[in-house]
Parts: structure tokens; sequence; C-alpha cells
């Protein structure tokens, strides 16, 4: 750890960069921000939640999203890692979900070397872009990013059947199959959203025959669905879902996909494990999802997070690679 880092984390309290009294170096307060209010009208808690304790095995953060702001400040890509670093987020999977976050996430991972890009339409804006007009042009500006070697994965791509209404899911479809394709030409891993699209979405991919390695971001399918991804050698990725309270079936799922083709994630700024939920989230936060999914395995904690660090350099490969000094900081 270096000298300069040092005391940015104590564990049980929020980290300093995350302090907006002792915020040092306001990162870009240019990007999207999250709303300060939930689905149900209520406001939300914007004070970030206390930092957990370090992993004792380095793991990957699979899929943040760092250009999307909440709470009261602003961090950079460095700052955020630099306060991951120091609980065990080795890494961090920067995901786009249109032109123009697809385009941040490929900067941000030419700025730090414990960043990868991955790009995409994010089924939702596939089908708003298709309302406008402007699905061909999007995706080939996407199919350019992609062959950028800080870029590791498309996605996210895949169904969403929960905010994008019936009229617009033949657009997702489309788009879904392009990305496929895409990730297919380039050989590169293709991390897919599924929300209340299971059936759909496997169709999908076994009309399209890919045979590329696919992350579930955020698996929210059933057991059986976590079965067929273990036979199929899909990855499935949790995160703070996995320790909400009412959440029986998906730890069930869960249980069946098996260690062995697990990987971590926060989706930050959303989805931030219990007992923070609704609070804004980080990729250092990713440590209370993996300490709890551990103990649903009654694995040692060493042993659990070799092997997501496994699985992890696995699907993405070398961090560092690709990666030089002259890009500017994000």
């Amino acid at each position: 750890m270096c000298s300069e880092h040092q005391g940015l984390v104590v564990p049980g309290e929020t980290p300093r960069p995350y302090v907006p009294e002792a915020h040092e170096g306001l990162g870009d307060d240019s990007g999207r921000k999250r709303a300060a209010v939930n689905e149900q009208g209520a406001r939300r808690k914007l004070e970030y939640p206390p930092a957990p304790q370090p992993l004792p095995v380095p793991v990957i953060d699979n899929h943040t999203h760092m250009d999307f702001h909440d709470g009261d400040v602003a961090l950079s890509v460095s700052q955020h890692m630099d306060v991951a670093e120091q609980v065990g987020i080795s890494g961090a999977v920067q995901i786009g979900t249109d032109v123009e976050s697809s385009r941040w996430s490929v900067a941000a991972a030419e700025s730090d070397q414990r960043v990868l890009a991955a790009v995409a339409l994010h089924p939702n804006d596939a089908a708003r872009a298709y309302a406008e007009g402007t699905l061909e042009d999007d995706l080939a500006v996407i199919e350019q990013l992609a062959g950028h070697p800080r870029v590791r994965a498309i996605g996210e791509t895949g169904l969403d059947y929960f905010r994008t209404t019936e009229e617009g899911w033949a657009p997702q479809h489309e788009s879904f199959r392009r990305h496929l394709d895409i990730a297919q030409r380039l050989n590169l891993p293709v991390q897919i959203h599924d929300r209340d699209a299971h059936d759909d979405t496997v169709r999908i991919l076994e009309e399209e025959n890919f045979d590329g390695t696919v992350v579930f971001h955020c698996f929210s399918g059933p057991v059986s669905m976590a079965k067929k991804a273990r036979e199929r050698g899909w990855y499935v990725s949790f995160g703070g879902t996995v320790t909400f309270k009412n959440n029986h079936e998906l730890r069930e799922a869960i249980m069946a996909a098996g260690p062995q083709l697990l990987m971590a994630e926060t989706d930050a700024p959303f989805l931030t494990a219990h007992p923070f939920r609704g609070r804004p989230n980080a990729p250092y936060m990713t440590p209370y999802a993996v300490r709890f999914v551990a103990d649903m395995f009654g694995m040692d904690l060493d042993e659990f997070c070799h092997t997501l660090n496994e699985n992890s350099t696995r699907v993405y490969g070398d961090f560092a690679a690709g990666f030089t000094q002259e890009s500017p900081e994000q």
C-alpha cells in the first residue's frame, strides 16, 4: 500500500474521500447522477456506508458504473480504486450502457491500470435508440470501441422486460443478437443484463449458437436457470441483492450455480448490500457480498476469494495488458 493512500480507509468508518467535509480533489462531476429518491418517491440516505474489513485475497469488482455519481461527492476513477484497493478489490470492470458511457468506460480503462472496460447498449437504451432511429449508428460505434485493447467484454447487453414495455422487446432482441455477433467475432466475453426475461435470454443465446464466454451480471434467475448456467459453463455474477433479507430464491440459485463459476460485483452505485440497501454504492463495498456468499457455501474466505479471482482473470485476462501511462486521469 502506498504511503500516500494510508488513512483513506478505516474499517467501520466511511472512507475519507467519500465524506463531503473531508473531500479532497473533487472528481469530475459532469457524469450521470443517480436520483436522490427511490422508486417509491422516498428520499434516500445519501451518505456512503462504512468500509468493510479488507479481504484476505484480492478480488475483482466484475461490474460497476463509476461514471454514475451518487451521494454528495463526485470521485475520479483513481479515487474510487485507491479506496477499493485498500479493502482487497484489486480491479474493476467499468460498464458501458450506451455510446456515451461506453466511450467513458474506455477512457477510464486507459486512465487506470486497475480498470478494464466493457462496451454495449443496455437493452433499455437499445429500445430507446431504435425508437429514435439511431440503433444502427450506435451499434457501429460499439463495435468500433470493442476493438480497443482495454475493452475486455461486450456488456451490458441482454433483455429487460421490467422497464421496457412489450413494443420495445423486438428491438431489444435484435440488439442482443447483434451484440452476441460482435462478441463472437471479436472473441470477447459477453456480460448479460437479464431482468424478467429469463426464458427469452436463454433462448436467444441458444438460437445464436453463442459459444463464447457468458457472464450473467447481477444474476436474478431461478434455480433451474442457475443449474443450466452450471451445465453450460456460463458465469454467474452476484452483488448486493444476494444479501437482501427476503431474497431466499436467489440464494438458492447461487448455491446451485456453485463457486467454480461465480464472480462478484457491486453494480455501483446501485444495489448496495444489506444493511445499507438504498444508500450509495462503490467498488469498495464489494467485500460485504463476498463474505456473505462465502459463508453461504461454508467456504474458507481465502479459498473463496482465490476462486473468484481465478474466475475473473480467466474471463478478462491481465488487467495491465494494453495499458500505457500516457492517458489522462478520468
